[in-house]
Order: C-alpha cells, then structure tokens, then sequence
C-alpha cells in the first residue's frame, strides 16, 4: 500500500464534503420513514452508499488512493477496539441467554419491583451501573438483554424498554468520574473533574427525574400482569460478577471475557449446555454482531472521507466566526462538539478534536472551566445518544433485535439533556440562579 501524506497537509474547509452524511440520512432515515418500515432499508446499505460518495470526493490521486484513505478510517484504533467489544460482547449476550442467565435475572427483577416502577426502576439501575462503571456501552451489554427479557414477559413495548437502558447508559456516561468522556472533557478545558461534576449535576439532575416519571407513565400504560417464577440464583452469578468487575474497574475486555468464561462453567455445572453447546452459543453469539461490525467499519471510513475532505474544518470555521455574547460563546460551543459528534461517532474524539478550541472560547468570554467542560460533555453525550449509527444505538438495537430508529423515539433523556441544557445556557443557570437568590 502506498503511504498516505493526506493526514499531514492542511486541510480547506469545504461544506462539499458532509454530502457522505446528506446521503446516509437521506437513504436510510428518509426513505424508511416514506416507505413507513425501517426494515425495508438496511442500515449497512445505506452506509455504503453514503461511504460511496464520500471516497469518491476525495481530491487528488488514483481510485486505489481513495480506497486506502477509506480504509484507514475504517482501521482506526477507536474503531477496531470498538468491534472487538461487539466480538466480546456477542459471544457473552449469547451464552448467558443460552446458559439461562438472561432469564434468571429477569425473574429476580420481576420479583424484586411491582409492574408499575419497572420501567422507571431499569433506568435508575442503569444510571447507578453507568456512573458505577464509566461506560454506556458496557452498561447497555449488561443491562438491554435483561430488557428485552422483561418486556416479553410482561407486554410493554420493548423498543421502549430498550430506551430506558440506553438513557440511563448516557446518564452515566455522562457524569461518571471514570468516564472517558469526563476524563477527555476535563482534561481539555484544565478543570478538576470534582468541579465539572458539580456544575454537570446541577444542570442534568431535573432532566434525569423527569425521564424516570415518563417512563412510569410511558410503561404503565402499556405494561400486562405478570406471574414471577421461581428464581435461579446460581444463574445469575455471570452478571453480579460481571458488573462487580467492571464496577471494579477491569477493562471492558477483560470483563466480557471473564464474564463468558463463567458463564459457559456455569452452563455446564448446570447442564444447562455442554462444552460444544457452549462454543456453539459463543459462535452464534460473534456471528450474530456481523452487521454491527460492518456498520461500524463502513462508518469509521466514512467519518474519515469527510474529515478528510475538509467537512469538520468548514463546521469549525462557520461555527467560531460570529460570536458576541457569552450565550453564543456557550452555544457555539454546543453546537461545535454537537457537529463533532455527528461526523465521528464517537463523543471522546468529538471531544478531543473540539477541546481546544472551545477552551479558546471560554477564555475569550471569561467562562468557568467547569461550565465549558460540562457543555462539551452534555452535548457530546445528546448526539452520542441519539444518531443511529452510534455504538450505543447499534448495540442496543442487535443485541434488542431491533432498529436503531425503532428505539430513538423513547429516548427520553437524551432529548431532555439537549433541550433542557440549551434552556440553562440562555437563563446561564445554575450562575444567575445562584446569584438572584444571594441578593
């Protein structure tokens, strides 16, 4: 393969080149909102569509050199870390489901809260595990199976069941200190992370008690009676051991791994599966994540095209021009990072690549540190929450058996956090709320 320079140049701001991005909204949320069936478009069809167009706009060189630039978006190391948990995490979603563990769980869940908090109770439980844990994707592996188990038992939908999972995830992913997002968002803008978390509270607090009664309402006028069975403890031991662990700290790897290897002992102990039931199930597992994975690296070369054609640059340019208040200075910043997310998929790069700019933002406009690392954070997690081609969504909808769209429509608190979040910049609460009730 030739060596690639395109990476070292300076790159011209060029609007031409979020045409990949028009074109994948356009075929897949467009034409599966006409045709009234997100089904009837593939989401893999339509990112290589949309990564069509994208690789064909890249200036200069032989078709060979666009398919390389393609391709070193799609082997970027964000990207191939994140198929290898969607590996890890099929062969563990499986064999739990097979070895019983799935079930099991969703019985003690169904002993444990009445029909009427139970939506309500799985996102609190996932906001505690994601803060706990630091990972939304990890969280949503955990917790979406346990969903989807619980709304084929008692009726409610379980596209909204699923939401509640993937909202509580992006609460924790939010806010926790361990966070890679809080860690990128504090680090950027040079403030302690206790002090971001104080301001990021204060902010997020009323939007997270406000989705949990939506969910009440949502889930109780949808949800059937139901008749608990009998509990099998020892069946519920992969998961206490895997949210222990990575509660703990443990790499996601290692934790999915971990959590695999007990559950196929314990499928075996039980008899639930033998040892070539188990590989069987793992097999089936990692097979099952096949479109994930395609999705992700046809995404990752796509993202590449138009940073590469010059669309994030253009974003950045159109975005820090005209700014004359410290309102528009706190939505420039939004939007900047909102934009950074949409092109990237990932709201840790969104934040690293917008950081520093929005630093010379809120220094220009006297703005806290801890504001602007909340902002950062706040928006990066709204987009991350709701585009369907995320992680968090992508993972969700496999492991629901569902679409990313299906789901989007019950997210509750990510749309809460966007809009609540713009209402606080313009009233700058929590400051001038502070303020009035000190005179």
């Amino acid at each position: 393969m030739e060596e690639l320079n395109s990476t070292s140049k300076p790159i011209k701001p060029n609007y031409k080149a979020l045409a990949p991005l028009i074109v994948f909204l356009v075929s897949y949320l467009a034409v599966s909102i006409i045709a009234g069936d997100f089904y009837k478009m593939p989401i893999t069809v339509a990112f290589l569509l949309a990564s069509s167009v994208g690789a064909a706009m890249i200036k200069g060189g032989n078709l060979q050199h666009k398919i390389e630039v393609f391709c070193q978006g799609a082997a970027n190391g964000n990207v191939l870390f994140m198929v290898l948990i969607f590996i890890m995490a099929g062969a563990f979603a499986q064999t739990t489901k097979d070895m019983g563990s799935v079930d099991a769980t969703v019985n003690l869940t169904l002993s444990l809260l009445p029909p009427a908090l139970l939506a309500p109770g799985l996102f609190l439980a996932a906001c505690f595990v994601s803060v706990s844990v630091g990972t939304s994707v990890g969280t949503i592996v955990a917790l979406v199976p346990v969903a989807a188990g619980i709304a084929a038992k008692t009726g409610i939908n379980p596209a909204l069941m699923t939401a509640v999972i993937v909202s509580g995830a992006m609460f924790g992913d939010n806010l926790s200190f361990i966070s890679d997002t809080t860690i990128a968002a504090t680090r950027t803008q040079g403030c302690k992370m206790s002090d971001k978390f104080k301001t990021n509270f204060l902010i997020v607090m009323p939007f997270a008690v406000i989705t949990a009664v939506l969910y009440y309402f949502s889930a109780n006028a949808s949800g059937l009676p139901y008749d608990p069975q009998k509990v099998e403890w020892f069946k519920v031991l992969p998961y206490v051991a895997v949210l222990g662990a990575a509660v703990s700290g443990v790499n996601v790897i290692l934790v999915l791994a971990g959590g695999t290897i007990l559950a196929g002992l314990t499928g075996i102990l039980t008899s639930s599966f033998g040892i070539w039931g188990w590989t069987e199930a793992m097999g089936k597992g990692i097979v099952g994540m096949g479109e994930l994975i395609i999705v992700t690296l046809l995404a990752g070369g796509m993202l590449e095209t138009i940073r590469i054609n010059g669309g994030m640059a253009w974003i950045i340019e159109k975005l820090t021009k005209n700014i004359k208040t410290k309102s528009g200075a706190e939505l420039s910043i939004a939007a900047l990072v909102s934009f950074a997310n949409l092109c990237t998929a990932n709201n840790t790069i969104a934040l690293l690549m917008s950081g520093p700019i929005a630093k010379d933002i809120a220094a220009n406009f006297k703005i806290p540190a801890s504001r602007t690392a909340s902002i950062l954070d706040i928006f990066s997690c709204f987009v991350q929450g709701l585009i369907p081609y995320g992680a968090q969504l992508l993972m969700a909808a496999a492991l629901a058996s569902l679409t990313p769209i299906e789901i989007m429509k019950y997210l509750y608190y990510p749309i809460l956090l966007g809009l609540g979040t713009l209402v606080a910049i313009w009233l700058g609460y929590p400051q001038k709320i502070r303020s009035f009730f000190k005179k």
